[in-house]
């Protein structure tokens, strides 16, 4: 049996009519495919060109400025920078506090990767310095202006009818009002939704409200050979194949690229994606980010950073040594069991901060004034440096640097069943620092609800990672630990 799987950026189209496969399910993409419409369309590129080309576009520039010539190297270094800025991860949807954060932290990622690639090869001192300065200054703005820029004009050029696609939507149910909410009021989308299709009557479908319903699902196939619809999204639940056969057999003879939007897409997914397995096509509910490539980049920059930490303050480490040693009796460093990743137990190393090392049975968190915190310790609390030990935990690949933080195994027990997809945060490695606590879901969780909060943001780590997000979370910590965090006691 054939399986016809969409690819991610073009749509397939269906002639002759595609087949359900043996699991039920016709071509399927990602959620963020399927809802935000990240195919090849105008939006698409836009995104994916537009920062390697102003990158490129901005050193030819600064040789203009400086009146150098266009040598040969010069057109080298522009495409290893279009190649290495390519594609674009900054969406027009993106607030410009989002925007201006994504392009200086890319940027600087980039810079340091050249700079270290071109010192290390000696061919650093074959360009011209002050060209180099003035590109390194200028691409951020550059790239800050043209995604403005590009955000008002992109919607104009859609809205132009040559460049709009008709669509309409098979199945009025939760996930085909999301597609439709999302094809009315989306103008990065360039499409023109014509309506729904659905056996049932409007008498029916309370939640259609005042959108079109153009007929049964016995018309669809009429309809867009008539009114040469381009696009046909199938929300129809997957437990009716013969309805979906029926309704791509009547769909043979036509040349609309035909999408399968299954309902497991009222679930949220975690770095949800197509895949296939021996040809059976499959999709990932539930995955880490941390596949392939971006393992090895995740990987690789916890072994760089962790080994220049440990370094730079080793001498400070053996100075804090001497004073928890002298502060109270017992350890110097403490360890505590705590779930890592694939919910793997761990052991994870601190300064002991406390006068007990608490580690079976029910463990209370640390909360203000606790009597158990030693004065010294604290100090370490306050200012996160009880947590320098666990950098040696990132050398021996327990855990990472940034990461959702790993509670004690007792904790872990008791809120895995309080809290929904509590356990999905341990598809990573557990970090030092990660995107709860610098948004401020740190120190003792007296409620579920403060626990609720703390792994809301762990799964937006997981659905969001890159490595400008890793980058942005260092600065953040570091930012925290100057100041002072209000919430560590």
């Amino acid at each position: 049996m054939r399986h016809a799987i969409l690819s991610r950026y073009f749509p397939l189209s269906v002639t002759p009519p595609a087949r359900i496969s043996s699991s039920g399910m016709y071509s399927t993409l990602d959620k963020r495919h399927v809802l935000y419409g990240k195919r090849f369309t105008l939006t698409a590129a836009a995104e994916a060109f537009l920062d390697p080309l102003l990158v490129a576009l901005c050193l030819f520039g600064a040789l203009l400025y400086h009146g150098a010539r266009l040598e040969a190297r010069y057109v080298i270094l522009a495409l290893m920078a279009f190649g290495l800025m390519f594609p674009g991860d900054t969406r027009f949807h993106d607030r410009l506090r989002r925007v201006v954060r994504k392009k200086v932290l890319n940027w600087l990622i980039f810079v340091v990767m050249l700079g270290a690639l071109g010192y290390a090869t000696g061919y650093i001192h074959h360009f011209s310095r002050e060209v180099m300065l003035t590109w390194l200054v200028a691409t951020p703005a550059l790239l800050i202006a043209g995604h403005e820029a590009a955000r008002r004009i992109v919607p104009r050029l859609l809205a132009i009818e040559a460049n709009r696609k008709t669509v309409v939507i098979a199945g009025c149910n939760d996930v085909g009002l999301r597609l439709a909410r999302s094809f009315l009021d989306d103008r990065y989308l360039g499409v023109t939704f014509k309506g729904f299709f659905d056996d049932r009557g409007r008498a029916r479908l309370d939640s259609i409200a005042e959108m079109p319903l153009l007929g049964s699902l016995a018309l669809l196939g009429d309809y867009v050979r008539e009114h040469r619809v381009e696009q046909i999204y199938l929300a129809l639940p997957m437990a009716t194949q013969p309805r979906i056969l029926a309704v791509l057999d009547s769909l043979k003879d036509t040349t609309a690229s035909i999408f399968f939007a299954p309902d497991i897409f009222v679930t949220d997914l975690i770095q949800g994606r197509m895949d296939s397995v021996g040809g059976v096509p499959v999709v990932a509910v539930c995955e880490t980010p941390f596949q392939g490539l971006q393992g090895i980049i995740k990987r690789l920059s916890d072994i760089v950073l962790s080994s220049l930490i440990l370094l730079a303050v080793s001498p400070a480490m053996l100075a804090l040594a001497i004073g928890v040693k002298r502060s109270s009796p017992g350890p110097i460093i403490f360890r505590q069991r705590r779930y890592g990743l694939d919910g793997k137990e761990i052991a994870v190393y601190k300064f002991r901060s406390m006068t007990v090392c608490e580690d079976h049975g029910v463990i209370p968190q640390a909360r203000r004034n606790d009597v158990r915190v030693t004065a010294f310790g604290a100090f370490l609390r306050r200012t996160s440096l009880d947590e320098l030990p666990q950098f040696v935990n990132v050398l021996q690949g327990r855990m990472s640097i940034v990461g959702p933080r790993p509670h004690a195994v007792a904790h872990n027990e008791t809120y895995r069943k309080l809290i929904k997809g509590y356990m999905v945060r341990h598809k990573v490695r557990p970090g030092i620092t990660g995107w709860a606590q610098v948004n401020g879901c740190r120190g003792e969780t007296e409620t579920v609800e403060k626990m609720q909060k703390r792994i809301e943001w762990d799964l937006e780590y997981l659905r969001t990672w890159s490595l400008s997000l890793d980058t942005w979370i260092i600065i953040k910590t570091i930012w925290v630990v100057l100041r002072g965090d209000r919430h560590a006691y």
